[in-house]
């Protein structure tokens, strides 16, 4: 299977079809209404400036000519598409269309999950998908597809994503020894100064990012979602605990995301009560690892919902369950928080599989009253299936910041 599994520049047709004869579906129907759909925008790769006021589908078999359904005043919005052309008018005549497109297959694949199982991937809406099966048609989720055409990296992209991980790895100790410096020299710092002195690296080293590092001191860094600065006591000195959470990828088109956590302590030396729960946190960051790690040795499928399980429940045998409030990861593409699988059974039920050729994030925390502990890391599945962990040397305690 991992054969297929390959970014193209460009619209690749056989590629699909291919993609959807391994996963046994026997068409992908494609809709976008508006702007609705960007999955869908992004898979039939629409031009820059693109806009159809008018509904349009795309019809891919597993196997024949593709065909596509256009509005009469909006009949160039597919041109770029290869296949045969339908045009519409009248609603009946949309129907009548899509009835005569899709009828005689049996599974064909829509931007839809059961439920609410999978927000991400749930594009079309509910009385489009009736009228599909209203045909006979089995629509199922086309959530794996995306995953390999939305998040299956080129080789130009995981380069991209590990010169940007070498900035960001470099970015702590710049962080921690900054820190250090500032509080030998004036007894304190703000955690917006630190990040501050982060954008600063990201800047010389010519990374963007969406948005500045979170640095959350002692309480802080118990809001997984914390804005630095915000909080009732953002000084950061000798005695208290400090997460630093910080992304960025380079500025070239295509380029992906590093995204990295990890945790110090403003001293030369780490109290127990620190290393009792980053050492539980740690423990299920690798059980996520090696679950990912084992499934692909093993040949066998395993989904980010599995992956969820398996970190989640070292968590709560620790006894820190409800203390670990957000999914295991997200994926790692153009966007911090891209389109293909992430690691999740307790927001969403992501039953999509993890796929060669994908990263994603393993991010497991605890978040106390007192003092928060995450520990990020990006994970790359190769498309021979080894797995890599990116972003230096995996973090095995708490820093001792005053070491720098």
């Amino acid at each position: 299977m991992t054969g297929i599994f390959m970014s193209a520049t460009g619209f690749d047709l056989s590629a699909i079809q291919a993609a959807l004869k391994s996963f046994g579906f026997d068409g992908w129907l494609l809709y976008d209404f508006r702007g609705s759909n960007v999955l869908a925008q992004r898979v039939l790769k629409v031009p820059a400036g693109f806009h159809a006021s008018r509904r349009y589908f795309y019809f891919i078999p597993a196997q024949g000519t593709p065909v596509r359904l256009v509005h009469r005043i909006e009949t160039g919005s597919l041109d770029h598409l290869p296949g045969e052309k339908v045009i519409y008018l009248r609603w009946q005549e949309l129907e009548a269309a899509l009835k005569k497109i899709v009828s005689g297959f049996g599974k064909v694949a829509m931007e839809y999950a059961p439920g609410v199982s999978n927000p991400y991937i749930s594009r079309v809406d509910a009385g489009t998908i009736e009228l599909i099966r209203s045909f006979g048609v089995e629509v199922v989720s086309s959530g794996d597809l995306i995953s390999v055409f939305e998040s299956v990296l080129t080789p130009e992209q995981w380069q991209s994503h590990l010169e940007a991980t070498a900035v960001t790895t470099s970015a702590y100790d710049r962080a921690w020894k900054f820190i250090a410096d500032q509080i030998r020299k004036n007894g304190a710092v703000e955690e917006q100064a630190v990040s501050d002195e982060v954008m600063k690296h990201f800047a010389e080293h010519d990374l963007t990012t969406y948005s500045p590092p979170i640095v959350g001191v002692d309480s802080n860094g118990g809001d997984p979602h914390y804005a630095t600065g915000t909080g009732k006591d953002t000084v950061i000195r000798e005695g208290r605990f400090v997460l630093l959470d910080l992304w960025a990828k380079k500025k070239t088109p295509g380029a992906i995301y590093s995204d990295l956590t990890r945790t110090g302590f403003v001293g030369t030396s780490v109290p127990e009560k620190y290393v009792k729960v980053f050492n539980v946190v740690a423990a299920a960051r690798d059980a996520g690892i090696e679950c990912v790690r084992s499934a692909f040795a093993a040949g066998r499928p395993v989904t980010g919902g599995q992956v969820d399980d398996a970190v989640r429940n070292v968590i709560e045998k620790a006894g820190y369950g409800e203390y670990f409030c957000h999914r295991t990861g997200h994926n790692l593409a153009q966007e911090v928080h891209g389109n293909g699988t992430h690691m999740d059974n307790l927001e969403t039920c992501d039953q999509r599989r993890i796929l060669p050729g994908t990263l994603f994030t393993i991010e497991p925390g605890i978040y106390l009253p007192e003092f928060g502990v995450r520990s990020e890391i990006d994970v790359y599945v190769h498309p021979d299936g080894r797995v890599e962990v990116t972003g230096g040397p995996v973090q095995t305690e708490v820093v001792p910041i005053m070491k720098y």
